[in-house]
């Protein structure tokens, strides 16, 4: 493999700093699984006041975190309606029928948001032949529509059908607080619309692992047992918990410079022979390159970046996913555009 100097390949690459290290080590710990870890206490305690929720649940990953609120949400053979690009729907392994006996109904979006008219054309109540529709889930920031926002009316178009027909919706808010800071609305505003909500530590805030689950004491009381089952529920593991503490109090403002590098990485890159990006959808710390170059496809410019010492996912056939993150400064983009140029603009 090919040394990478500049990996732009996702953000879940970042690595503790050494101050955060320090917070693990000096962590105290005690046996979660029996309540008695008072990082771990903590750290749910910050997470349920920063959604304002009543209760919040430390998890090894974001997947489970989803999958366990699947779960608690559902019974065997209802349907859940998520965008057909979601993470949930591509990126979990098809977990929702392993673990929830449930189906996923798909809708195409744009940019990661469903048409309002179409979520409740998919809604199923008493239709013996049909699925009852038991959850819908949205996801914000969208990965694969490039760190997209969901924007806050659609938010809360979708919430307000969702209550009226009785059914739970669920937030994979794995990159939330990118959207916090890219538009200054509170994790609190965005997260009153859910019945239960989930954030990452181990993306951009820069933890090693775990993600917390939100909602109501009832809805964490159960899911608590879940993540039993799952195999998630951990020991002393005030040591991770550590981290991502160390990340709420140091590493959430700092995102903006991300999202500037992202940005700059963009406006240098969309004037590039054989690239197109929309810079209207580059709004948070992901940039989407559209390769529409006679020599490359995505795949192949992909593997000559990496030749250079950048590291750049091919997404599908066309598309190349940049992500920036805290391990990324703004010199190494820098580096990355002029990579860029020396390939698409040899002389």
């Amino acid at each position: 493999m090919s040394r990478i100097d500049i990996d732009l390949r996702s953000d879940t690459v970042t690595k503790p700093s050494l101050a955060m290290r320090r917070a693990m080590a000096q962590a105290e710990v005690g046996d979660d699984v029996y309540g008695e870890d008072p990082t771990v206490n903590l750290l749910q305690e910050r997470v349920a006041e920063l959604l304002r929720k009543e209760a919040s649940l430390y998890v090894p990953s974001g997947t489970m975190s989803n999958q366990v609120a699947i779960k608690t949400h559902t019974t065997p053979g209802q349907e859940v309606i998520c965008e057909e690009n979601c993470h949930i729907f591509n990126y979990e392994a098809g977990a929702p029928a392993l673990v929830s006996g449930v189906q996923i109904r798909p809708l195409k979006g744009n940019h990661g948001v469903m048409d309002i008219r179409e979520v409740e054309n998919a809604i199923h109540a008493n239709d013996l032949h049909s699925p009852p529709t038991g959850l819908i889930c949205l996801e914000n920031t969208h990965n694969r529509a490039g760190g997209t926002i969901y924007p806050l009316q659609e938010i809360a178009a979708v919430s307000r059908l969702a209550a009226l027909r009785g059914i739970p919706i669920h937030l994979d808010g794995a990159r939330l607080l990118n959207a916090v800071i890219a538009t200054g609305i509170p994790a609190k505003e965005w997260a009153s619309y859910f019945d239960s909500v989930t954030i990452c530590f181990s993306k951009g805030l820069g933890a090693p692992v775990g993600s917390v689950l939100a909602g109501t004491r009832d809805f964490i009381a159960r899911a608590r047992r879940f993540r039993k089952i799952f195999g998630g529920a951990m020991r002393q593991v005030g040591i991770l918990a550590a981290a991502c503490i160390y990340a709420l109090d140091n590493n959430v403002e700092r995102l903006q410079e991300d999202h500037a590098n992202a940005r700059l990485l963009a406006e240098e890159l969309k004037n590039l022979p054989g690239i197109l990006i929309d810079l209207k959808h580059v709004q948070t710390n992901m940039v989407m390159i559209h390769v529409r170059h006679p020599k490359y496809s995505s795949v192949t410019l992909s593997q000559e970046l990496l030749k250079w010492g950048v590291a750049a996912n091919a997404v599908d056939a066309e598309r190349i996913r940049a992500v920036t993150h805290l391990d990324v400064t703004r010199q190494q983009i820098l580096k990355a555009i002029d990579i860029f140029r020396k390939i698409l603009e040899p002389k």
